[in-house]
């Protein structure tokens, strides 16, 4: 497994991260998700390199767009 952070810069709060979490714990391929309001990060834990797309895309779908 591998990992990889994402900077979301419109992380203010804890529904925040619930809303991260909820959206993306569905998405197939991610074994684990941690997030943080004061890093203002996301880190998913995944399986396979192609599902980081997806998660990139949820992220924007829900308002939390990763900074590039």
């Amino acid at each position: 497994m591998s990992s990889k952070t994402y900077t979301v810069p419109n992380i203010t709060c804890g529904h925040c991260v619930a809303t991260i979490q909820r959206e993306l714990g569905v998405v197939p391929g991610v074994e684990d998700l941690r997030c943080s309001v004061d890093a203002k990060e996301v880190t998913v834990v995944y399986s396979d390199e192609a599902v980081l797309s997806q998660v990139e895309n949820v992220l924007e779908e829900i308002g939390y767009p990763a900074a590039r």
